[in-house]
C-alpha cells in the first residue's frame, strides 16, 4: 500500500491528514496513525484489495439507488435530497407526525439532486416513494432558548433575557442521611433553596449510568452508559420510606448503621466504602419491594423503557457475574455469546439470572424517579429552566451502551485531544465515539435516543466537547494520543436533530466550546441556538481581559469550570501549586515563570474588574481569594449573556477544585463534598450577598 491510496482513503472517511494546533502551527498526520484509525473505523487498507474494498464500502453508504435512511431539514425550507436516479418521475408522499399528508412527484430529470417541498411543522416524518421508505426530521431554524423558557413561564417574549443559575457537581452535595454521596433528594432540596434567591436554572454533574459491580470507577465522565442514571444517587429513604430503609440498614449488620454515618463526615467522598453500602441497601429494599407482589408504576416504566433498559439491565448483570467469577468485566473479552446483546447465551443468562436483572431494572426506575422529582421540585418553585443536564462526550469502551449499540459505536478507538495549552501532551479518554458512517447508515437511531435521554429530566443541557459535533479526535488503543487524528462529523444534521429535540422537550442547549475551535464553528452555533461557554479567565484580547459588554449574547458567562480552578484558588495560585508538585507545568516553563505570569494576570484581572465598577480599592493580596468573588460575580452578571452560570465552588468561595485534567489517582478527582448540607450552603452572609448580585441585574417577574 502507498501512503497516496491512503490519504485518498482517509479523505473519503471524512479523516484529516492536515490540522492546526493550539499553538497555531500547522501539522500532518503520519500514514501508520491513518492506517490504524481506518481500520479501526471498519475501512482496512493494509493492501491494495483491502484498500479497494474499503473504499467501494465507502462509496455504498451514499448508495444513490436508495433512499437515506433519514434526511433533516428545516422548517420552511425545501428538503435537498442527493441525486438519485431511481425516483425520477416517480410520485412520492410525505405523512407528517401529527396527521396530513403532501403529495408531489420527482422531475424527470434528477442528475442534480432533488428538493422535497419546504414542511411548516417539526417532527418526524416519513416520505414514501414506491416501496421505500425514509424519515425526515424536520427541525425548528434555532434551538429552544432562554427567553422561550422565560416566556413559557412569565408570558410574552423579554427583549433582553438575562437570568441566572448555580453550577454544582452532584455528587458533593451533602444533607443528612445522605450516606456519603450526594443524592437527588440532596438535589431537590438544593434546587428549592437557590429558586428561592432567585435563580433560574442549576446545572449538575453528569448522572450517567455507571458499573454498579465497579465501585472504583466514578469519574462522572467515563460512564458506562448515556441512556441511563447512576443508582448511587439515589436516596435509600425515597425508595420505600425512612423506615423500610432503617430496617434494611439494620439488616447489613451491627455496624452499618454507624459505618453509613461516618461516611457522611468525610471531606472526601470514599467511593468504593459509599457506594458498596448504599448498593447493598438498595438491595435490600429491593426483596422487601419484591415481597410486596406487582407494582403497576415499576412494570409500566419497565414497557416505557423498552429494549435499551432490558439491555442495560442485562449489561449490569452479566458485568457483575463475571467479575464475581475473576473474569474480565470488559465485554469485548467475553466468549462470542456473551458479545452480542441479541444472543441466545444473553437471552439464556437473563432467564437464569431474571431476578438479577430485574434488581438493575428496578434501580433505574427509583434513580429516574429521583431526578425526575428534582425537575419538578424546581418547575414548582419558580425556575423557568430548572435542570441543566450534563451530556458527556462519550461512553467507556467497555460499557453497557457500547455492548448494546456496536452498531453505531466505534471499537479500537479513544475520543481525546491533541496537545494544548493546557494539556501538553494531549488526552485519550478511554471513551467510545459513535460511528458517523454507521450513524448515517442506521438513521441516527442511537443519537436521538441519547438525546431524549438527557433531555428526560431537565430544562436544559450542556454538551461537553460540543466540538465533536464537528470533528472528534481519535486516538488508537495504546497509542500516545498525539498520534491521533480528527475525524469529520455530520455537523448540519446533528444540530438539526438537537434543536428538533430541544423544542420536543423544551429544554435550552449549552455546548461547551472551549480548546482548539476550528474557524466559524462558533458562528455555527450561534445561528442553530446553541450556547456556547465563555470563562472569566479565557475573555481576553492579548493580556487585556475584556470588558462586560465586550462578551456575546450568543453564550452562558461563567466565572469557572469544573476542569479549572475557581476564582479563589486561581487568585492563591492553587492551581500552580498542583501543576508544580506534579509535573504538569507547560514544557519549558518553571514554577517561578508561572507564579510571575500569575501575578502578571492577577493586576490585569483586577483592572478589569475596577475599570468596570465591579470592584473598588487596593488589589487584594494574594492570600486573600475569597476578596476576588463579590467582583468576579459582578462581572459576570453585567455581560450581555443570557444566563450566567456560577459555581457552587465560586459561590462558596473554595480554593480547590472539582478535578484536575492530566491526574487521575493524584488530585482528589470527583471526591470533595461542600462543606455544609444543601439546607444551609446558599444561607451563609457571603453567600447569599453573591447570589444577591446576580438577582439585581438578571432576575425574572412572573406575569
Amino acid at each position: 500500500m502507498n501512503d497516496a491510496d491512503v490519504l485518498n482513503l482517509a479523505r473519503a472517511a471524512g479523516l484529516a491528514h492536515e490540522w492546526t494546533n493550539a499553538f497555531g502551527q500547522p501539522m500532518r498526520v503520519a500514514p501508520d496513525a491513518l492506517r490504524a484509525i481506518l481500520d479501526a473505523l471498519g475501512f482496512p487498507c493494509a493492501s491494495d484489495e483491502q484498500c479497494r474494498d474499503s473504499m467501494a464500502r465507502l462509496a455504498a453508504l451514499h448508495d444513490a439507488d436508495r433512499l437515506p435512511a433519514l434526511v433533516t431539514g428545516t422548517v420552511g425550507e425545501p428538503i435537498r435530497l442527493a441525486p438519485m436516479p431511481h425516483v425520477a418521475g416517480m410520485p412520492f408522499r410525505i405523512e407528517l407526525e401529527d396527521g396530513g399528508h403532501l403529495d408531489g412527484r420527482f422531475p424527470d430529470d434528477v442528475a442534480g439532486g432533488v428538493a422535497l417541498p419546504a414542511i411548516d411543522r417539526h417532527g418526524y416524518h416519513r416520505l414514501l416513494v414506491a416501496d421505500e421508505t425514509a424519515t425526515l426530521a424536520v427541525a425548528p431554524p434555532r434551538c429552544f432558548g432562554v427567553a422561550d423558557a422565560l416566556a413559557a413561564r412569565c408570558g410574552g417574549p423579554p427583549s433582553d433575557p438575562r437570568l441566572w443559575g448555580l453550577g454544582v457537581q452532584l455528587y458533593s452535595l451533602r444533607r443528612p442521611g445522605d450516606g456519603g454521596i450526594g443524592d437527588f433528594s440532596g438535589l431537590a432540596a438544593l434546587v428549592r433553596a437557590a429558586a428561592a434567591h432567585g435563580a433560574s436554572a442549576l446545572a449538575i454533574s453528569p448522572v450517567h449510568a455507571m458499573f454498579s459491580a465497579d465501585v472504583r470507577r466514578y469519574s462522572p465522565y467515563g460512564p458506562s452508559s448515556r441512556l441511563f442514571l447512576n443508582v448511587l444517587h439515589i436516596d435509600p429513604a425515597a425508595v420505600l420510606g425512612a423506615g423500610a430503609m432503617a430496617a434494611a440498614l439494620a439488616s447489613l449488620g451491627a455496624d452499618a448503621a454507624a459505618r453509613y454515618a461516618a461516611l457522611e463526615r468525610h471531606a472526601l467522598i470514599d467511593w468504593p466504602a459509599a457506594a458498596a453500602l448504599r448498593l447493598a441497601l438498595l438491595r435490600r429494599l429491593y426483596e422487601q419491594f419484591r415481597a410486596g407482589g406487582a407494582d403497576a408504576e415499576f412494570e409500566q416504566f419497565r414497557r416505557q423503557a423498552g429494549g435499551a433498559l432490558q439491555d442495560h439491565a442485562r449489561f449490569e448483570a452479566l458485568h457483575a457475574w463475571r467479575m464475581a467469577h475473576g473474569e474480565s468485566g470488559d465485554w469485548r473479552t467475553w466468549p462470542d455469546g456473551l458479545r452480542d446483546p441479541r444472543s441466545a447465551e444473553v437471552e439464556a443468562f437473563a432467564r437464569q439470572h431474571a431476578d438479577e436483572v430485574a434488581f438493575h431494572e428496578f434501580l433505574q426506575w427509583h434513580a429516574a424517579r429521583g431526578l425526575s422529582g428534582a425537575q419538578k421540585a424546581a418547575r414548582e418553585a419558580g425556575m423557568p429552566i430548572g435542570l441543566i443536564a450534563d451530556l458527556a462526550v462519550g461512553a467507556d469502551n467497555d460499557g453497557s451502551q457500547a455492548w448494546s449499540r456496536q452498531a453505531e459505536i466505534i471499537n479500537g478507538l479513544s475520543v481525546g485531544a491533541p496537545p494544548d495549552v493546557l494539556n501538553t501532551r494531549g488526552q485519550s479518554w478511554g471513551l467510545g465515539a459513535f460511528s458517523p458512517h454507521a450513524m448515517q447508515a442506521q438513521g441516527f437511531g442511537a443519537y436521538i435516543e441519547m438525546l431524549r435521554a438527557t433531555f428526560a429530566h431537565a430544562g436544559g443541557a450542556r454538551i461537553d466537547h460540543v466540538l465533536g459535533l464537528t470533528r472528534l479526535w481519535l486516538v488508537p488503543n495504546g497509542v500516545s494520543p498525539e498520534h491521533g487524528a480528527y475525524l469529520q462529523y455530520p455537523l448540519p444534521d446533528l444540530l438539526r436533530l438537537i434543536a428538533l429535540e430541544s423544542w420536543r422537550h423544551r429544554a435550552i442547549v449549552i455546548g461547551e466550546d472551549l480548546g482548539t475551535v476550528p474557524e466559524g464553528f462558533d458562528l455555527q452555533l450561534a445561528q442553530a441556538g446553541l450556547l456556547g461557554i465563555r470563562v472569566l479567565m479565557f475573555q481576553r484580547h492579548g493580556a487585556r481581559f475584556l470588558r462586560p459588554d465586550e462578551w456575546p449574547r450568543h453564550a452562558i458567562a461563567t466565572t469557572t469550570t469544573h476542569d479549572l480552578p475557581t476564582i479563589a484558588g486561581w487568585w492563591q495560585e492553587r492551581d500552580i501549586d498542583w501543576r508544580a508538585k506534579l509535573d504538569l507545568l507547560a514544557p519549558g516553563q518553571s514554577e517561578g515563570d508561572a507564579r510571575n505570569e500569575r501575578a502578571r494576570e492577577r493586576h490585569e484581572l483586577w483592572q478589569a474588574l475596577s475599570g468596570a465598577g465591579c470592584a473598588h480599592g487596593a488589589m487584594p493580596a494574594r492570600e486573600d481569594g475569597a476578596a476576588l468573588l463579590d467582583p468576579s460575580t459582578a462581572f459576570v452578571a453585567a455581560t450581555p449573556a443570557p444566563l450566567a452560570i456560577l459555581p457552587v465552588e465560586d459561590a462558596l468561595a473554595l480554593p480547590e477544585s472539582p478535578n484536575l485534567p492530566g491526574t487521575v489517582d493524584t488530585h482528589p478527582n470527583w471526591r470533595r463534598r461542600l462543606p455544609q448540607a444543601v439546607d444551609q450552603v446558599l444561607d451563609e452572609a457571603a453567600v447569599a450577598r453573591r447570589l444577591a448580585i446576580l438577582n439585581r441585574t438578571r432576575s425574572f417577574k412572573e406575569a
